[in-house]
């Protein structure tokens, strides 16, 4: 694998995001496209920046009812998405449904089942579920993406061990992903990028760090180096 990287292409418009893709692609991955993108200029970016020739990750946090969650991941699927995002929490069924949904288009699309966002720590997973730690959330969670049958799992890179006990062939991709010395933002429990590849990640979604830089392109390379020092 020459980089980890799937760059979370967090612009305000569809026409930044490709730009931007193109600059980055021969140093990355892949690209992320989130909510703000697929709610904004739309659905149709994943196509525009699946025609840059590098994996798309639309992570739409799919998480409705079975049926809706299969008509909106076959959409996307059919878009170019190679990986696309459904929430754990809604349920075996429902994450079945995305993975149906996906491979229904044909395009070799798979679903990432989200466990627990990097925002929370364990304060935050104590008030949603009272007596649960991240940890021990996101052991559960992974189960149910192992009983849907997805792909992989977005986690942190604090618990890629647990995913390792649970589904160890499941891929994992992780977000919370700072180098040192880069702000952490609304982030709680973040890695830098060889923590992460060392303890396991298949992936490392990297946003800010890389397109806000001065240089884009030079803040990608020196994290794949730093990765594979």
């Amino acid at each position: 694998m020459d980089s980890r990287i799937l760059v979370a292409l967090d612009v305000p418009t569809a026409e930044d995001a490709v730009r931007l893709a193109r600059d980055l692609s021969p140093h990355v991955a892949g690209f992320k496209i989130g909510l703000g993108l697929l709610y904004g200029p739309g659905p149709a970016t994943v196509a525009a920046l699946a025609e840059v020739g590098k994996p798309v990750f639309a992570d739409a946090k799919l998480h409705d009812i079975p049926s809706q969650v299969e008509r909106a991941a076959r959409r996307l699927a059919a878009l170019g998405a190679r990986w696309i995002t459904a929430h754990a929490s809604g349920g075996v069924d429902m994450l079945a449904a995305a993975v149906s949904g996906a491979a229904s288009a044909g395009t070799g699309s798979g679903i990432l089942a989200v466990t627990v966002l990097t925002s929370l720590d364990g304060a935050d997973v104590e008030r949603l579920a009272p007596g649960s730690t991240p940890g021990k959330l996101t052991s559960r969670l992974a189960k149910s993406a192992l009983a849907g049958d997805c792909e992989g799992v977005i986690c942190s890179a604090r618990e890629l061990g647990v995913i390792a006990q649970v589904g160890p062939d499941l891929l994992k991709v992780t977000p919370g992903i700072r180098p040192a010395g880069t702000e952490v933002g609304d982030q709680e429990r973040t890695m830098t990028p060889a923590e992460a590849v060392e303890r396991g990640a298949d992936y490392l979604v990297i946003g800010r760090p890389i397109t806000e830089a001065a240089d884009p392109v030079a803040a990608a390379t020196d994290i794949n180096r730093a990765v594979e020092s």
